[in-house]
């Protein structure tokens, strides 16, 4: 049956089939869960032929990682047209994000929760595009800072903080908004632009939160 199933077609054509099916396993069922006979399974294909293209459960695993992390990465890019502001450019990336992250529930819970929970050289691999990522909004936060023409000598190393702590709003965000229903890529978008963006203008406005003093 497994041979009548398999019909001759171009090795890396077949290669995408499987990693299809293994980002739909491992995104329901988790990485310890999913099993390389479901995932031969799903892609029509023998569990032999998944070991012969893809070696082992951790290499397929990592090949998906890659593939989804590459894709999430692109989306990123491409939604975000550089000669606009730099308030529109953030705009537009967190819509590319939270948009491509709910068109692919599955490959978001392998970046998100899967890959960072099952060792080093998975969550190595997330970290690796999550950085160019933050480095995208670095760069965004600092061209702001300048064109406010308030503070363009804002600390680099605070820049990057608020990078830091944008995306991992938004990796918060796009959890939140995959498990609740009625949640737009828009309306996730929005909301963090509102929580943020308000928040850096004030910053680049001279105007930054001051903790209290003691007592």
């Amino acid at each position: 049956m497994g041979g009548a199933r398999t019909k001759r077609m171009p090795r890396a054509v077949r290669e995408q089939q499987m990693l299809d099916a293994a980002v739909r396993i491992f995104g329901q069922r988790g990485y310890m869960a999913a099993s390389m006979d479901e995932i031969a399974e799903l892609a029509g294909v023998s569990k032999p032929l998944v070991y012969l293209y893809l070696n082992s459960k951790e290499d397929l695993f990592t090949a998906c990682i890659r593939r989804e992390a590459t894709a999430l990465a692109e989306a990123v890019r491409a939604g975000v047209r550089t000669d606009l502001p730099a308030d529109r450019q953030l705009w537009d990336g967190l819509r590319a994000f939270f948009a491509h992250t709910a068109e692919h529930p599955d490959a978001w819970s392998v970046l998100h929760l899967q890959a960072r929970t099952h060792g080093e050289p998975f969550a190595a691999e997330v970290a690796a595009m999550r950085a160019e990522i933050v480095a995208f909004v670095t760069r965004l936060v600092a061209v702001a800072a300048r064109d406010a023409h308030r503070d363009p000598d804002l600390p680099e190393h605070e820049v990057a903080g608020l990078a830091e702590a944008l995306v991992g709003a938004a990796e918060s965000l796009a959890a939140w908004a995959n498990s609740t229903p009625g949640v737009s890529p828009r309306q996730a978008a929005a909301t963090l632009m509102s929580f943020a963006w308000s928040g850096l203008g004030n910053l680049m406005a001279g105007r930054p939160w001051t903790p209290p003093g003691p007592g």
